[in-house]
């Protein structure tokens, strides 16, 4: 199984995601070149955080252009499986392969804090490796991660099951006291319908090795490993 790493000008965490699944997992590794358009040797898009073009005009608002995020839409479209982290996620939004937008935070400040989740579905190729209502600890770092959607929007997502990942007390608490950001709903990770795109603005991949303080975000990409393997 391959992965396909997704690097733009102003990337900053796609080494970090590439020590995960190469150098932790063992997995196949290439890192894409935001300029190429072919995937055709990729399984697992990986869409890393990070300020890709500086953020101008707004967060993915020039990456969602570039030929190798138009290969990611494609790709995702066969059913494969994509994954957005933070900046990655804000990018998936302005493609359109998932809902809602991502805002500046509540309080008009960059957030860098580690905080707890709530994993509310675990039926995922990216969840099966956590249980149902599971907290776990990922790292935040983020000044627009405010997650927003029209009413009709957050019923559909509601609706459909493809809120992953919430914001939490660490009891698993969600309410107003746990949300950092101000996302609606303390969404901090969704998908698209068919379950293969995920977006969280929450960093698996830098709470996936213990001497970094945390492995809970391993699971994450463990399981999709294993699930993909066994397929």
């Amino acid at each position: 199984m391959k992965f396909g790493i997704i690097v733009f000008p102003g990337a900053n965490c796609d080494r970090d995601v590439a020590y995960v699944t190469r150098d932790i997992l063992g997995q196949p590794t290439r890192m894409v070149w935001h300029e190429e358009g072919d995937l055709g040797d990729i399984d697992v898009v990986v869409v890393p955080g990070g300020f890709s073009y500086g953020d101008y005009l707004r967060c993915g608002a020039i990456a969602r252009f570039s030929p190798a995020m138009q290969a990611t839409v494609e790709h995702a479209q066969a059913g494969k499986p994509v994954l957005g982290i933070c900046n990655g996620f804000q990018i998936l939004t302005e493609v359109g392969l998932l809902p809602g937008a991502l805002m500046r935070n509540r309080d008009m400040r960059f957030i860098c804090d580690r905080l707890p989740l709530r994993v509310e579905r675990t039926n995922l190729l990216w969840t099966n490796g956590y249980t149902p209502g599971q907290v776990i600890t990922l790292p935040i770092a983020h000044g627009e991660g405010c997650y927003y959607a029209d009413e009709a929007t957050l019923a559909e997502l509601e609706a459909n099951d493809q809120i992953v990942f919430r914001y939490s007390g660490p009891e698993g608490a969600v309410d107003a006291a746990h949300n950092p950001n101000g996302s609606l709903g303390n969404i901090a990770g969704i998908c698209n319908r068919q379950g293969n795109v995920l977006g969280l603005m929450p960093h698996p991949e830098r709470a996936s090795d213990a001497v970094l303080g945390g492995v809970d975000g391993l699971p994450l990409f463990q399981g999709l490993v294993q699930a993909l393997v066994a397929a």
